[in-house]
């Protein structure tokens, strides 16, 4: 279960709405305990896929270890990644599964014509092989 507080949402949601029609990309910083995370701080990053932005992201490694040492300076976990899906469902794709992270949630957001639709968290698998949609809160 992914609980993400309110402003940290409304970041994510205002983030995925200014970029579009572009794909979106952020980390998610809260604490995880018990197998339940909350969510306390969005911390947009750069897509920096060199293609089509429309249907992909691409996170830097260097971004990502930023973000995880912004989350450790807060006394906060790196919990997830999120991204959007512009003019699409928030599904996890074959290439997000391919990019994933076995111990980080991933969240979709779906947005069309710039407007949020809904969204989805997804946990994959050890083996990047499937994900399981994950019970998420907002």
């Amino acid at each position: 279960m992914i609980r993400i507080e309110p402003q940290p949402w409304q970041e994510m949601v205002a983030h995925a709405k200014a970029t579009y029609p572009n794909e979106c990309c952020g980390a998610m910083l809260g604490s995880i305990q018990e197998g339940k995370k909350v969510v306390r701080v969005a911390l947009p990053l750069r897509n920096s896929y060199e293609g089509r932005q429309e249907t992909r992201y691409e996170l830097r490694p260097e971004d990502l270890l930023q973000a995880d040492r912004e989350a450790r300076s807060h006394q906060m976990d790196l919990v997830g990644i999120y991204h959007s899906h512009p003019d699409c469902d928030a599904y996890f794709s074959e290439t997000d599964l391919k990019n994933s992270c076995p111990w980080y949630s991933f969240v979709v957001l779906s947005v069309y014509q710039r407007e949020f639709d809904h969204a989805n968290s997804w946990l994959p698998n050890m083996d990047q092989t499937a994900a399981e949609k994950e019970e998420l809160i907002y």
